[in-house]
């Protein structure tokens, strides 16, 4: 099995920073061409922006609202007219909010909706019409042509009142991603999701600092004891672009540390 993904293009949302950034970085050092897309233009030119101007360098950055049609249309057709095609695309923007469930408000719970399903349902959608065509165009008659990574969160199949809307934004592209796996299958395009726990992300960092006893709360609720890196993420993603899982689809990876299997309502949020 091979799991090298050198050679491929991919576009990796929500790559400013955290998560995001880590695969799209890993990606980048594993020597696939990678866009790197968010709407913090400010952080994604202090993260790559100089390396993205050096000629036949592998990254690019986009930067724009993809919760905007015409933005995610303007995505692909930067990656296009940097690389010719499209291989991976990993949905990572995503957004977390915590509120009172009996006072949600609702454009707040519309907002998570879009930026954490609707975005990447949209961005699926068009990515694989062009990941059709491109195997059309070649003449690519056997084989999987494309690869799609959606990012969840173990608060799909958890009950944290307090994060009402992420859970059923979460919960709602978990099912999306089983959908469209067997609505891409006959075009031969995987579509599957990383649902993880606690990664030392920007969101999880700054919690860490504003309750000093968080760190211990997430430990004592991890079987392995510990918060996980966003690079053993980066290493999740690439395992499911990679042909090594090329029969694999449909599925939500669980990266957690165990924590869901032992997981009660009392456990901390991030």
């Amino acid at each position: 099995m091979s799991f090298s993904i050198a050679g491929k293009t991919a576009i990796v949302t929500g790559a400013a920073n955290g998560v995001g950034l880590a695969i799209a970085r890993h990606f980048a050092d594993h020597e696939a061409n990678v866009v790197f897309a968010d709407m913090d233009e400010d952080r994604l030119i202090k993260e790559i922006g100089e390396e993205a101007k050096k000629d036949g360098t592998n990254v690019r950055y986009f930067a724009g609202d993809l919760r905007e049609k015409l933005t995610i249309n303007n995505l692909l057709s930067a990656t296009l007219d940097s690389y010719d095609s499209v291989d991976i695309l990993v949905n990572a923007s995503r957004q977390v909010t915590a509120s009172d469930p009996l006072n949600a408000d609702d454009d707040a719970v519309e907002m998570l909706l879009q930026q954490n399903l609707m975005t990447s349902l949209r961005l699926t959608q068009l990515v694989a019409k062009r990941m059709i065509k491109q195997a059309s165009d070649e003449g690519r008659e056997e084989g999987n042509i494309g690869s799609i990574i959606n990012l969840s969160s173990i608060a799909s199949h958890r009950t944290h009142p307090d994060l009402l809307a992420y859970s059923v934004s979460s919960a709602a592209l978990d099912q999306m991603t089983r959908s469209m796996a067997v609505a891409l299958a006959p075009h031969r395009i995987r579509v599957n999701a990383i649902s993880f726990g606690s990664v030392m992300s920007a969101s999880l960092k700054d919690a860490l600092k504003a309750d000093e006893t968080c760190r211990d709360d997430i430990i004592r609720h991890t079987p392995l004891h510990r918060i996980a890196s966003a690079g053993e993420v980066a290493e999740a993603a690439q395992f499911l672009a990679a042909d090594g899982s090329g029969f694999m689809t449909g599925q939500i990876l669980t990266v957690d540390g165990g924590r869901s299997l032992v997981d009660s309502v009392a456990a901390p949020v991030h």
